[in-house]
């Protein structure tokens, strides 16, 4: 729990809890081929601090419905909606991703950026199938081998972290087996990572440590991010995050 307290804290004040960015964003919606005058439903899963929930709002002539399992997350995005005239079009709650409260068939768009592996990639993309219309579109973003053959560091170092990481072609065959057609595919960039994501974490560092005194717990959280962010930078050749759209079939 302490754990938890403390990444909690390190990440509230992001504008971001993973890497990403608006143009990506905006690239998904274009490739998802989402007609911004049409009225849409969209869940927004994982939604963090709400960056892509707001801008699915700005974006599309959309309702977004918002959950993530961190009440601080939650509260900050519905007060970032409040200041650019949102709430009316946001509806923000805490709520687990595997106990979603949404009734089946409500939404034309499954949204999730960096939040799938909570559940894991297949278990999410089956378990949300539920939730959308038929022909709905599901937009998820997800880490992703970029080559068939890594360094034996890397591939260590990621099947220990999340052993459901795989090439597109792997993540395309899930999407087909749980009944989806896949119309868009991208990689994040490394801006994605670095100036979007890393960067803006780096220069928390000094403050979060102070704030809990320097104590054993935080340090270990901030070696742990201090590592990732290593991995990346040394093998960012080898990974990223996949951006998937996929249409749900009959």
């Amino acid at each position: 729990m302490e754990d938890l307290r403390l990444l909690i804290d390190l990440h509230r004040d992001s504008e971001r809890q993973g890497p990403g960015g608006e143009a990506e964003t905006r690239l998904g919606i274009r490739l998802a081929g989402l007609d911004p005058a049409a009225p849409l439903d969209i869940a927004d899963i994982g939604c963090g601090n709400g960056s892509s929930a707001l801008l699915l709002a700005q974006a599309l002539n959309a309702h977004v419905s918002a959950v993530d399992l961190v009440p601080e997350f939650v509260d900050a995005l519905r007060d970032r909606a409040a200041m650019e005239d949102l709430s009316d079009r946001i509806d923000a709650r805490v709520a687990s991703m595997d106990e979603l409260p949404f009734e089946d068939e409500a939404f034309d768009v499954i949204w999730s950026e960096g939040a799938v592996y909570n559940i894991g990639f297949e278990r999410g993309v089956n378990d949300w199938r539920r939730y959308l219309k038929p022909g709905g579109i599901l937009a998820v973003s997800e880490i992703t081998w970029l080559t068939e053959r890594r360094p034996a560091a890397l591939e260590a170092y990621w099947n220990e972290a999340y052993p459901e990481i795989d090439t597109a072609a792997g993540k395309m065959r899930v999407l087909e087996r749980a009944a989806y057609t896949p119309v868009g595919y991208f990689v994040l960039g490394e801006h994605c990572w670095l100036d979007h994501y890393f960067r803006p974490l780096q220069g928390r560092f000094e403050a979060f440590l102070k704030r809990h005194g320097h104590s054993a717990d935080a340090h270990a959280l901030v070696r742990a991010e201090q590592e990732e962010i290593a991995m990346y930078e040394k093998y960012r050749a080898y990974f990223s995050y996949g951006f998937y759209i996929a249409r749900k079939t009959a």
